[in-house]
């Protein structure tokens, strides 16, 4: 019998065990698609106690808090103080047995605080003492915490209209850490409530210094903003959509579109598919000339509980796995661009593990021998950053294309105790390949190259794709 999350946690092989400590562990960490508080790494916050650190926006534990009978006071109340609401996180844990959050939970024990025990109602008020109290000293701030899980980099999620000040503060300080911004323009395709649309817009205009009246203006806009994007390092835009959309239009369509939502008036379902259509080509055009990679999240259908969305807003724990046929409108819309010569860098997450072989084919299709793995199947996203669904989501990718291309893990997490799901991957892909060597599926004779493709996935596949 194996001692829980010792040395060899999730290694089941003695080739899987070599290739994690001799390969993969050492490894710095390149987390190229993450949600932290820029402001936090700006001001190397410092955090007050465990629950600020650990359940603040975490909504994969509020879903999972609810589900044990906590009432909502106890996870987003104002009039619970935050020991109530840990000491209810305890209570939670032992029941989250082979859900990924009780590995996720001891793992960041372990590795931040050196904590060993089992967190439950009985070690409660131990660990959260104890880990509060290091949370208060310099060495567990915000950047510090960045040094101790090894990180070159990360790259934040941010808005066409974020100031980006916190970036340059950051690294104008000199901070070694390179925190690099995302482009996220969701907002200017989100023509579904015109009030919204045209608030943005307005935004948008203010801080571009652009007057925007027309399509025409809203697009020069947007293009200046990617332009000071990319002078602050920006390598990398970010997409979260229900599905793809690659509708026929035509330029005097979109034209008219924008007017009629820009003006207040509601679009016909036919006109909101057309109008996002057109955007997702013109931001994917965008990338192509800057040279930036293109990620697309999709699949999610978010906000199922309107009670509580209204009460809570967004990202509180109410999405969920969409069913979606997206194959053809995905193939139409990256060979429109292919077709053209203006196909950038492209990574594919999918929600749905329906979508891991056609995903895993697709790519296959829109590779051109420019970039090694230009096209990318992104590693298990949201429900499926866990071991079965990395595990479903590496073998597609093994048997349809070529594993050894591809660039790793990611936390997508707003949380700097989250980069243990990077030593979570490592180790579910060392298993994984460990195994194949001890069951003679690959050569123990080429130990040296599969070592190499460990060390390439964990890091330098993401460094050289990247350009960081």
């Amino acid at each position: 019998m194996k001692n829980f999350l010792d040395e060899n946690f999730l290694l089941q092989t003695e080739t899987a065990q070599k290739l994690y400590h001799n390969h993969a562990a050492p490894q710095s960490i390149i987390d190229y698609h993450c949600h932290l508080v820029p402001s936090m790494v700006a001001n190397d916050h410092q955090f007050k106690n465990l629950t600020e650190a650990w359940l603040g926006g975490d909504h994969y534990k509020w879903r999972a808090m609810r589900t044990n009978g906590v009432t909502e006071n106890f996870i987003t109340g104002k009039d619970t103080s935050d020991w109530e609401k840990f000491e209810k996180w305890a209570e939670t844990v032992p029941h989250t047995m082979r859900n990924p959050l009780y590995h996720w939970t001891h793992l960041e024990l372990k590795t931040a605080f050196g904590i060993e025990k089992l967190l439950s109602p009985k070690t409660a008020r131990e660990i959260y003492d104890e880990c509060t109290a290091k949370l208060q000293t310099p060495a567990f701030s915000a950047r510090n915490l960045m040094r101790h899980y090894n990180v070159e980099a990360v790259c934040t999620t941010d808005d066409p209209i974020d100031t980006l000040e916190h970036h340059i503060k950051t690294r104008e300080d000199g901070f070694e850490i390179k925190m690099l911004p995302t482009w996220r323009p969701d907002k200017a395709m989100a023509v579904e409530v015109p009030e919204n649309f045209k608030n943005y817009v307005e935004q948008l205009s203010k801080i571009s210094e652009i007057t925007i009246s027309t399509f025409d203006d809203m697009i020069l806009a947007l293009r200046k903003r990617q332009d000071f994007f990319n002078d602050q390092g920006c390598k990398l835009s970010d997409h979260g959509i229900e599905e793809f959309y690659a509708e026929d239009y035509t330029e005097a369509e979109i034209k008219a579109i924008f007017n009629k939502v820009y003006g207040g008036k509601e679009l016909s379902h036919s006109e909101i598919l057309k109008f996002k259509s057109a955007m997702m080509v013109i931001f994917a055009e965008m990338d192509w000339e800057k040279g930036w990679t293109q990620q697309f999240h999709f699949g999610v259908i978010r906000n199922n509980n309107t009670r509580l969305f209204n009460k809570l807003g967004a990202d509180t724990g109410f999405d969920s796995i969409g069913t979606f046929s997206t194959a053809k409108a995905l193939s139409k819309f990256l060979n429109r661009l292919d077709s053209q010569d203006k196909l950038a860098k492209t990574i594919l997450y999918n929600i749905n593990p329906s979508d891991n072989e056609m995903i895993a084919t697709m790519i296959g299709n829109f590779q051109d021998g420019s970039v090694a793995g230009k096209i990318q199947f992104g590693s298990g996203w949201w429900f499926l950053d866990q071991k079965d669904g990395m595990e479903k989501q590496m073998n597609s990718l093994s048997v349809l294309g070529l594993l050894s291309r591809f660039v790793g893990m990611l936390t997508d997490s707003r949380s700097f105790l989250s980069y243990p799901r990077h030593e979570y991957f490592r180790r579910t892909l060392c298993n994984l390949i460990g195994n194949d060597v001890e069951t003679g599926l690959l050569p123990h004779q080429e130990m040296e190259f599969i070592g190499q493709m460990v060390e390439n996935i964990s890091y330098y596949n993401a460094k050289k794709y990247f350009n960081f």
